[in-house]
C-alpha cells in the first residue's frame, strides 16, 4: 500500500478516535455566547453573535450548523497541513509522523470535539488565516484580522497575536539571510509596532470599557433568560462572564495559578507529550537559529499564563498543542533546506510511547461534569487497527517511499 496513503489512514483515524470520544452537541454555555451580540450596546465577546445574527437566524439548529462547519473545516485544514508536510520519502520512523500522530490523539483534538460550539475554534482558524497573510507579506491585513478576533474573544491576546508576531519574525529574519542581529534594526522595529498597533489599541479599549464601564449584567441576564433554550443557571454564569472585571478574575484565580502549572495533574497529563513534540521541532530544526526555536517556546507557554486569570484547566492546558502543530508549520515551510536529515535517536522512542499512552489511553476531565466516552478495554480495542495501520506503514516497501 501506498505510503502517503497510510499517513492519511493514521492521521485520519487518529482524529476520528479522539473526536467520538467527546463529541456531543453544542451546550447552553457556548449557544449563549452565540445568541449574545450588540443590541444591548457594545459588550466584548458581541462581534460573532452580530455577525451570525445579521446573516442567519437566531436558533438551536442553525448555531448547531454554523459551529459544525467551523469545526469541520478546522479539522480539514489541520489535517491538510499534516498531510502535506509529513515527508514519507524519509525513515519510516520520522519525526514528522511521531509529531501528528502525539497531535492527533492530544487532548486539544479531545477538547474541540467536547467544546464544538466554543469560539476557541473560530479563533484558530482565523490563526491559520492570519499566518498565511503574514508568508503571503499582507501583513497589515493580518493585523487587522487579529483585531477583528479580539473583538471575537479575548482569548486571541494570547492565542492568535504570539504566533502571528512568530511568524512575522520568521519571515524577517530569512528577509536578512538569517541574520538575527539584524531583526534588532529600525525598519523592523517600526514594522512590529506598526502591526502590534491595532491588536493593541482593541485589547486596551476592551479592557478599558471592562474595567472603567457600567455593568450591564441586568441587561445581557434578561435577554439570555428571555431565549427558551438558555436556562436561568446558565443566563447567571454567562451574564457574569460577560461583565466581570479582568482585576476580578485575576484576584481570584491568580493564587492557583503556579498549582495549575507545576503540580497539577496537567502538568504530568498534558506536559510530557508537549515536551515530546518540543523536543521533536528542536531535533527535526536543529540547523535553524536557536533563538527562533527558543522563540516558539516562549509562543507556546504564553497561552498557560491564562491560568492567573480563568479556571477551565484543562482547556487552557490544550491550547498549546495547536501552537505547536502551527509553529511546525511555519517552520517546515519557510525553512525546507535546514531540515535535519539523521535519524530519530533511540531515546525518543520510549519517550513516545508513554506519550502515546498519556494520550490515548488515560480519560480527560471535560467541562460541564462531561466524560469521555469508552473504558479502557473500548480504547484498546480502538486502537488495534490504528496499530495495524502503523505496522503496514512500517513495513512499507522502498519502492513506495516516493508519494
Amino acid at each position: 500500500m501506498n505510503r502517503k496513503l497510510l499517513i492519511i489512514l493514521i492521521y485520519f483515524y487518529a482524529l476520528v478516535f479522539s473526536v467520538l470520544k467527546s463529541i456531543r452537541l453544542p451546550n447552553e454555555w457556548s449557544e449563549a455566547h452565540w445568541m449574545l451580540d450588540y443590541r444591548l450596546g457594545f459588550i466584548k465577546r458581541g462581534l460573532a453573535g452580530e455577525i451570525f445574527g445579521f446573516f442567519f437566524e437566531k436558533n438551536e439548529f442553525s448555531i448547531l450548523v454554523l459551529t459544525a462547519v467551523i469545526l469541520a473545516g478546522l479539522y480539514v485544514v489541520v489535517l491538510f497541513t499534516a498531510i502535506k508536510y509529513t515527508n514519507v520519502s524519509k525513515e519510516r520512523f520520522n519525526y514528522d509522523v511521531l509529531f501528528y500522530t502525539i497531535f492527533f490523539l492530544s487532548q486539544y483534538v479531545v477538547f474541540t470535539a467536547d467544546l464544538i460550539a466554543y469560539f476557541d475554534h473560530l479563533i484558530f482558524l482565523m490563526t491559520f488565516l492570519s499566518v498565511y497573510f503574514i508568508k503571503k507579506k499582507l501583513i497589515f491585513l493580518s493585523s487587522i484580522l487579529i483585531s477583528v478576533a479580539l473583538l471575537i474573544h479575548e482569548l486571541s491576546f494570547f492565542l492568535m497575536l504570539p504566533i502571528s508576531l512568530f511568524t512575522l519574525v520568521v519571515i524577517e529574519f530569512k528577509d536578512q539571510n538569517h541574520n538575527f542581529k539584524n531583526l534588532f534594526e529600525s525598519q523592523f522595529i517600526k514594522k512590529i509596532g506598526l502591526f502590534l498597533f491595532l491588536p493593541f489599541v482593541t485589547i486596551f479599549s476592551i479592557s478599558y470599557y471592562q474595567e472603567i464601564g457600567g455593568s450591564q449584567y441586568a441587561e445581557i441576564l434578561n435577554y439570555l433568560q428571555s431565549i427558551n433554550f438558555i436556562s436561568d443557571v446558565t443566563a447567571d454564569s454567562v451574564a457574569n462572564a460577560y461583565t466581570s472585571k479582568f482585576t476580578y478574575y485575576l484576584k481570584e484565580e491568580s493564587g492557583r495559578f503556579f498549582q495549575r502549572l507545576f503540580i497539577s495533574r496537567c502538568t504530568i497529563l498534558y506536559g510530557i507529550p508537549l515536551f515530546l513534540m518540543m523536543i521533536l521541532i528542536f531535533k527535526k530544526f536543529i540547523k535553524v537559529n536557536f533563538y527562533i526555536l527558543i522563540l516558539l517556546i516562549i509562543c507556546t507557554l504564553i497561552p498557560l499564563l491564562l491560568h492567573a486569570i480563568a479556571w477551565d484547566t484543562y482547556r487552557i492546558w490544550s491550547f498549546p498543542y495547536m501552537i505547536l502543530f502551527l509553529g511546525n508549520w511555519i517552520l517546515n515551510s519557510e525553512f525546507k533546506q535546514q531540515i535535519s536529515t539523521e535519524k530519530i535517536p533511540f531515546w525518543i522512542l520510549p519517550f513516545f510511547v508513554i506519550s502515546f499512552l498519556l494520550v490515548s489511553m488515560i480519560p480527560n476531565p471535560l467541562l460541564h461534569i462531561e466524560e469521555e466516552r469508552f473504558s479502557w478495554q473500548q480504547r484498546l480495542l480502538l486502537l488495534i487497527p490504528f496499530s495495524c495501520l502503523i505496522v503496514f506503514y512500517l513495513k512499507s516497501p522502498k519502492k513506495n517511499f516516493e508519494a
